[in-house]
């Protein structure tokens, strides 16, 4: 069964596309089948650092979009895609104007929503809006980005009003672990995947420091333990 991934979030600057870029190198590591969509036209930040995986995509245009569902029953796949900060203009149209989630239905295809928040309150007033509408016909997972803030509080206070035994569809939540700044700023000046940020040195190339690549080891180390957690539970 494919699985397409909406990785999004209302608010811009929050890390969707590190997340987006994350959950590649995750797939890659653990050999899984994906194949990723770029809708942030203005960054194209998936295409940039997995060139040979990622494609661009239009959202205002059903003959781009189309290829999301198409991927999705070409093989079985996780299908990545990367959304940009105000985009949930596009899945409004997607879902409702071709009963997109009756489609998955029938032809056995999974859709997750990864919404990604920092701990500020424009994140929280956002998601609180954005489950109001969804709760009941997506799963969700929101993941906390440890890397643009730490006191989620008032996140949790949005989410505990959508929480209970009544929901009909699946809620999960995680922290993102924050990589140190100065590292992420120099892997993304290199241009370099997560696999290459902790792996290439010397040779003449350009490359991260010895602390460098192992501070980028421990955090994938840790990420890739939240993602396997989550994967499992969206098995289930």
């Amino acid at each position: 069964m494919s699985t397409i991934h909406f990785v999004g979030g209302e608010k811009g600057g929050v890390g969707k596309s590190v997340f987006s870029r994350l959950m590649s190198q995750y797939c890659l590591e653990n050999s899984h089948p994906f194949i990723g969509f770029d809708a942030d036209q203005s960054h194209a930040t998936l295409t940039r650092f997995y060139p040979d995986f990622t494609r661009p995509l239009n959202l205002d245009f059903f003959e781009s979009t189309d290829e999301i569902m198409e991927k999705a029953l070409e093989a079985e796949q996780h299908v990545i895609v990367d959304l940009p900060a105000q985009s949930e203009r596009f899945l409004d149209r997607w879902i409702e104007e071709n009963g997109v989630l009756e489609m998955c239905e029938e032809m056995n295809i999974s859709i997750v929503y990864w919404y990604v928040v920092d701990d500020g309150l424009d994140s929280a007033h956002l998601i609180d809006n954005f489950l109001k509408k969804y709760n009941d016909v997506l799963d969700f997972v929101v993941v906390k980005n440890e890397g643009r803030g730490t006191n989620f509080s008032a996140i949790d206070a949005s989410l505990t009003k959508h929480v209970g035994s009544a929901r009909k569809r699946k809620l999960q939540q995680a922290m993102l672990p924050g990589l140190h700044k100065e590292t992420m700023r120099k892997i993304d000046k290199l241009s370099f995947s997560f696999w290459g940020a902790g792996n290439i040195k010397g040779n003449g190339f350009a490359h991260l420091s010895l602390m460098e690549r192992q501070r980028t080891k421990v955090w994938l180390k840790k990420s890739y333990h939240m993602m396997d957690y989550l994967f499992d539970n969206l098995k289930k």
